[in-house]
């Protein structure tokens, strides 16, 4: 933790400063982090986008359904790329009292990568819940997460009924688990 913050403190103390989510790409911030084992070992990495996905339209760079190579159990998952596909996620979340997750995340997280399994199969497990996934990188997506305060990765929240129920920030799978299952498990 020390090496990272010794790596971004001249960074951070530049006039011009802008948060990192206003960063074009995730090539532009992996100068500065600091590099784990996890970040070279393509073994333990899952695929950053599945090989299946059927477009499922606001419009077509808004939302996007993934589906899974296995069909005896689709993943439900939505990956949202835009303001207003996230604003339509919400909405539905909150007026249709949807139980939703909104997983944010990025492709050059460690954590991340490490939790993204567990994100799908939760999915897999709890097939009235809908999950969107919301990449951190997208520019499109900056204002949203000022407003929402998302500085971290991975970052989730759980909607139930309607409003926001619980948050996790960081990767810690038996709280996800916890949470999900507390909130979203059918009796």
């Amino acid at each position: 933790m020390r090496r990272f913050a010794l790596l971004l403190r001249p960074i951070l103390r530049r006039p011009h400063f802008m948060a990192f989510t206003s960063f074009q790409n995730p090539t532009s911030f992996n100068q500065f982090r600091a590099s784990s084992p996890l970040d070279r070992s393509p073994s333990l990495c899952p695929p950053l986008y599945p090989f299946f996905t059927n477009s499922f339209s606001l419009s077509s760079h808004d939302l996007f359904y993934s589906s899974s190579a296995s069909p005896s159990s689709p993943s439900n998952i939505v990956y949202i790329g835009s303001e207003e596909g996230f604003n339509t996620a919400l909405n539905k979340a909150q007026e249709e009292k949807s139980p939703s997750i909104f997983y944010f995340t990025a492709a050059w997280c460690g954590p991340c990568r490490l939790i993204s399994p567990v994100v799908e199969q939760l999915s897999k497990e709890l097939p009235h819940v809908t999950t969107y996934k919301l990449d951190i990188d997208q520019e499109s997506l900056s204002r949203t997460l000022s407003k929402l305060q998302i500085f971290s990765v991975p970052t989730i929240h759980f909607f139930h009924n309607g409003e926001k129920a619980s948050e996790i920030v960081g990767a810690d799978v038996a709280k996800l688990k916890e949470t999900s299952e507390r909130l979203y498990k059918k009796v």
